[in-house]
C-alpha cells in the first residue's frame, strides 16, 4: 500500500488531471481522489504513528476510535484477572507518558474501591518534597564476589529477544535505555548489532539454547561466552532457568521469523522453527547451577551474574538456597518472573495454568533469602506486569530491589496488543521480521517515547514515595500496602504475605 501511494497514486492523480482538460467530468474525480492521495502520502512520510505509516488512510480509523476511547470504554471495557478495568486504562497511561502528554484522570479513580482486589498505598500526613529524596533512584547490583557491580535503574526493559522483536524495536528500546540510563535485557536470542548500535546498557540473558555462546551441537561454549560477556555494553549476565509465561518449556521462534540474520546471530539454521530445550545442559542440579554461576563470573571478568526463574516446586528453590550455603557461591541477583508474564508464543495451557504468580513467588523467594541470611548479598528483580509507579512500589514493599517491564516498554514504542506476535504480522512493526511492517517503526521517534515512559513512570514512583513520607525505598514495607479482600474486609500485605526474620532458617537441619 505504501508503494501505491509513492508511485501509482501520483501517476493516477496526474492522469486524472490531464483527462479533465478534455473531459470536464473527470475533474470531480480529481477533487475526490486528490485529497485522499495527499493524506496517504503524508501518512507514509510521517514517523510518529506506525499504523498510519504501514496502513495509509485506513490507519486513521484506529486513531479515531482511540480518540473517543473514554466515552466508549463503558461498552468495550477490558478487565484484568480480578475483573477490574485493565488493558485500556494502562495502555492509555503508557501512551500519554511515552508522548509526554498529561496523564491525569478526570473524575477520580476508574476502579470500584469496594471491589475485592482493589489496592492502595498508605499516604502520610507529613509527606516529603519529592526533590528532597531521589531524582533518579538506583540500586547497586553485585555481591561480595562481584568485581564490577552495576548501578541499575529501578525500572528496566525485561527480556525480549531480537527475533521475537524486530530490529527497529530493539534499536528503539536500546536507544531509549541509553537516553535515560536504564538497562535493556537481550532475551535469550543473544546480542545482536541492533543491541549495540546505540550503546545502551545490556543484561545478556543466557537461555537453554546458549544462543551466541553455543557449540555446533547446542552446548555451552566458554570462549564464545567470554568474547561477548567482556563487551563494555554488557553490564550483567542472567541465566534463564524458566520464563513466567511458559515455565518448563523452551523458547519458541517460528520459522517465518528466523531470518538469515537472526539465524547467524543465534548459530542455527535459517527459516527453521527454533525450540529451545526445556532445561540446561551445562548443569543438572542446584550445586551445578552455583558452579555455573562461578564459571560465568570468572569468564566475564567479575560482572554481576544472576538467574531468572518462574517459581515452581518450592522444594527445588530450597535446594538452591541450601546450595548457596554449602558451596559458598551466591548469585548477584535473582529475577522472579510471574506466571502471569507475557510472551508472543506459548501453549495456552502453559500461559494460563502453569507457574506461580509473581507476588506469591516474590514473597516466597524473599522469605527464603531472608531466612538463610542471604538477602544482604543478593538483589531481587520483580518481573510480571510491572506498568506503573504503584506496581514498582508494591514490588519494593514485597522485597524486590528493582523491576523489569516488557509489555509496558513494548506499548511505549507503539505496540497495540494486536495479538499477532507469533504470526509475523504485527501491524506496528514491533514484533515482526517483515521489513514492510517494521520499516514503519521510526527508531528515533520510538526511542524518545521509551525514554519518556521510563522517566515519567519513575517520577510517578518517586512522587508516590514522597506522598507516603518515605525518604528511601527501604522504608516502603508490606504493612503500607492494603488490599480489599471483600466488600467489608481489607488486609495489609504484611497480613497477606507475612515476612520471616533474618536468619530464621539458620540452624535448621538442611537436606542432604
Amino acid at each position: 500500500m505504501k508503494t501505491f501511494f509513492f508511485i501509482a497514486a501520483p501517476v493516477l492523480v496526474i492522469g486524472i488531471g490531464v483527462l479533465s482538460i478534455w473531459f470536464p467530468n473527470a475533474l470531480w474525480w480529481y477533487i475526490l481522489v486528490g485529497p485522499l492521495v495527499l493524506i496517504g502520502l503524508i501518512d507514509t512520510i510521517q514517523a510518529k504513528q506506525a499504523i498510519r505509516r504501514n496502513y495509509p488512510i485506513i490507519g486513521h480509523f484506529r486513531y479515531l476510535l482511540e480518540s473517543v476511547r473514554p466515552e466508549i470504554m463503558q461498552y468495550f471495557v477490558e478487565t484484568d484477572t480480578e475483573g477490574r478495568p485493565f488493558n485500556r486504562i494502562w495502555r492509555t497511561m503508557i501512551y500519554q507518558r511515552a508522548k509526554n502528554q498529561r496523564d491525569t484522570t478526570p473524575f477520580g479513580t476508574q476502579m470500584n474501591v469496594y471491589d475485592a482486589g482493589y489496592e492502595w498505598l498508605e499516604h502520610s500526613m507529613y509527606p516529603v518534597a519529592s526533590e528532597q529524596i531521589w531524582a533518579d533512584p538506583r540500586v547497586f547490583v553485585g555481591g561480595p564476589d562481584c568485581k564490577k557491580p552495576y548501578l541499575a535503574s529501578m525500572l528496566n526493559v525485561s527480556a525480549m529477544s531480537f527475533g521475537s522483536l524486530s530490529k527497529n524495536a530493539i534499536e528503539a528500546l536500546n536507544w531509549g535505555a541509553k537516553k535515560e540510563g536504564f538497562a535493556h535485557n537481550t532475551g535469550e536470542g543473544s546480542i545482536s548489532p541492533h543491541h549495540l548500535k546505540h550503546g545502551g546498557d545490556l543484561i545478556w540473558q543466557i537461555g537453554t539454547g546458549y544462543f551466541g555462546c553455543r557449540t555446533q551441537d547446542g552446548k555451552f561454549h566458554p570462549e564464545k561466552f567470554r568474547e561477548k560477556a567482556t563487551m563494555e555494553e554488557v553490564k550483567m549476565i542472567e541465566i534463564k532457568l524458566s520464563q513466567g509465561a511458559k515455565p518448563g518449556h523452551g523458547g519458541i521462534l517460528p520459522a517465518s521469523k528466523n531470518t538469515p540474520e537472526i539465524a547467524a546471530i543465534r548459530g542455527v539454521e535459517p527459516y527453521t522453527a527454533v525450540h529451545s530445550p526445556p532445561m540446561h545442559s551445562a548443569f543438572h542440579d542446584a550445586k551445578g547451577l552455583m558452579n555455573f554461576i562461578k564459571e560465568l563470573r570468572e569468564l566475564s571478568g567479575g560482572k554481576p551474574i544472576g538467574f531468572k526463574l518462574c517459581l515452581g516446586r518450592r522444594e527445588e528453590f530450597d535446594e538452591i538456597t541450601q546450595a548457596m550455603i554449602t558451596t559458598g557461591i551466591k548469585p548477584d541477583f535473582i529475577t522472579v518472573d510471574g506466571g502471569e508474564g507475557g510472551t508472543g508464543a506459548a501453549p495456552v495451557e502453559f500461559s494460563n495454568s502453569l507457574g506461580t504468580p509473581m507476588r506469591d513467588a516474590l514473597h516466597y523467594v524473599h522469605n527464603q533469602l531472608l531466612g538463610y541470611d542471604l538477602k544482604k548479598d543478593i538483589r531481587l528483580i520483580a518481573s510480571g506486569k510491572i506498568i506503573s509507579g504503584f506496581h514498582i512500589a508494591r514490588a519494593i514493599a514485597m522485597g524486590a530491589d528493582l523491576c523489569n517491564s516488557a509489555r509496558a516498554m513494548m506499548i511505549s514504542i507503539g505496540c497495540i496488543q494486536a495479538l499477532k506476535c507469533n504470526s509475523n504480522e504485527c501491524p506496528t512493526g514491533v514484533a515482526t521480521q517483515n521489513p514492510k511492517l517494521y520499516g514503519g517503526l521510526d527508531v528515533k521517534n520510538k526511542a524518545e517515547r521509551a525514554a519518556n515512559f521510563h522517566r515519567n513512570t519513575m517520577e510517578s514512583f518517586v512522587h508516590l514515595m514522597a506522598a507516603a513520607g518515605f525518604r528511601t525505598p527501604d522504608e516502603c514495607q508490606p504493612k503500607h500496602i492494603h488490599r480489599r479482600v471483600s466488600m467489608l474486609d481489607t488486609m495489609t500485605y504484611e497480613e497477606l504475605y507475612p515476612s520471616v526474620k533474618t536468619g530464621a532458617f539458620l540452624g535448621v537441619e538442611m537436606k542432604q
